[in-house]
């Protein structure tokens, strides 16, 4: 009996890459709010389990922001279908009560994905965020996102480069 294109791919495809991540990370984000203008650096902690047999991976995480603490959740997955990493994402800083759903394609060493957000008080642009997973070492990830101007201009958002500590 041959394998299901899920059970391929978590043997040796992008799930397995996913899959890869499991444990517990440490690390350092930087933020910009302004276009090369670095604003915070703070330690980072995530732990990223897998859910739903290998089908997804949930890297939860907390940090601080000037000072103030902030959570967040980012649940990734391959869409085999479509051919497309996939990711939800909501945070207590950046996401207030939003989530945002981003999709995109395999890199060289990791893979992109890009969503949209916005807010009908400031009227009905929306603004893009990339969010961007480079596969390191087995023992290192780094996560960095852009933001992406309603006129598509791109700017670094966050930076973070995670190191495996269990």
């Amino acid at each position: 009996m041959s394998k299901s294109k899920f059970e391929q791919s978590l043997e040796n495809g992008p799930h397995n890459q996913l899959q890869n991540l499991l444990g517990i990370w440490s690390g350092k984000t930087k933020t910009w709010f302004e276009k090369d203008v670095l604003a915070d650096e703070s330690d980072v902690g995530a732990t990223i389990t897998s859910l739903l047999e290998g089908r997804f991976i949930s890297i939860d995480y907390h940090s601080s922001l000037e000072g103030k603490p902030f959570v967040g959740k980012m649940i990734l997955g391959f869409d085999i279908p479509y051919q497309k990493f996939t990711s939800s994402w909501i945070d207590s800083f950046h996401m207030g009560t939003q989530i945002m759903l981003s999709s995109g394609d395999a890199t060289e060493n990791g893979f992109s994905v890009t969503g949209s957000y916005g807010n009908p008080e400031y009227g009905d642009k929306l603004w893009g965020w990339r969010t961007e997973i480079q596969f390191i070492s087995d023992k290192e990830f780094s996560l960095t996102a852009f933001n992406i101007s309603p006129e598509g201009e791109e700017a670094k958002a966050t930076e973070t480069f995670y190191k495996r500590v269990g």
